[in-house]
């Protein structure tokens, strides 16, 4: 399966971003919480409620390969959502672009949202980025990274152990594939109506593993202005 990098130490778990508390910074990526609210369901969870008299689709969790096909079944029975609203730590990056993809095509001018509190992280970026109308509320956070094609480690250390020519055809599959979702990500952002240079600017600048020296920072917290900036978000309350 390929997958978006998810942090190397999945943090689980709610954390209030209430009035009341303030979050604790991540020294690693200041921009950020230490703690994200994105969600410890391992797979992602669609929940349709009613929110101010309207119907709300709450798609909470770790985005996986079935997403697309049971997102566009939710969507199908339930005509009267109107909202989708996220927090998810990221998971199959192809399945992020083609729910992304659902949601742009519904014909129904769906809004995504990300709530006060709640956190949308790599491929999750591309669900939320394929509402009509994207809105992130104050105090919800927008995260990027530079992504990987794998994440998987027990395949790394297999192929290292098998020698030079197992490693350099991984090396050339990760290659090969990370070239293609790119383009398959600038796609997206054209027909999302999205900047470019958000990949260029922020995503792509990141870097996909924690490095020696000072800054080990991996991942990014977009600022209202910025998101608003990149057209990642195009509409507020």
């Amino acid at each position: 399966m390929k997958k978006r990098l998810l942090p190397v130490l999945l943090l689980t778990g709610a954390v209030s971003l209430g009035a009341s508390a303030q979050p604790v910074q991540d020294r690693e990526n200041p921009t950020c919480p230490a703690k994200p609210n994105w969600s410890d369901y391992r797979t992602m969870k669609l929940t349709p409620v009613e929110k101010n008299g309207q119907q709300v689709l709450l798609a909470e969790g770790a985005i996986d390969a079935d997403l697309p096909q049971r997102l566009q079944a939710m969507l199908n029975k339930n005509r009267k959502i109107t909202e989708i609203w996220l927090r998810s730590p990221g998971g199959d990056a192809r399945a992020g672009n083609a729910a992304g993809l659902i949601i742009r095509k519904s014909g129904r001018g769906l809004i995504t949202r990300i709530p006060k509190g709640w956190a949308c992280f790599s491929a999750c970026n591309f669900v939320f980025m394929g509402g009509r109308a994207r809105i992130i509320d104050p105090g919800g956070l927008f995260i990027v990274h530079m992504f990987t094609m794998t994440g998987d480690r027990n395949a790394i250390a297999t192929s290292v152990q098998e020698g030079t020519e197992s490693t350099a055809a991984l090396i050339a599959e990760v290659e090969q594939d990370s070239a293609l979702l790119a383009s398959e990500d600038n796609d997206f952002l054209i027909r999302a109506g999205v900047s470019r240079k958000l990949l260029t600017d922020i995503m792509y600048r990141q870097k996909a593993t924690a490095g020696e020296g000072q800054d080990k920072s991996t991942r990014r917290c977009l600022t209202i202005k910025e998101a608003l900036t990149y057209s990642v978000a195009n509409a507020q309350d």
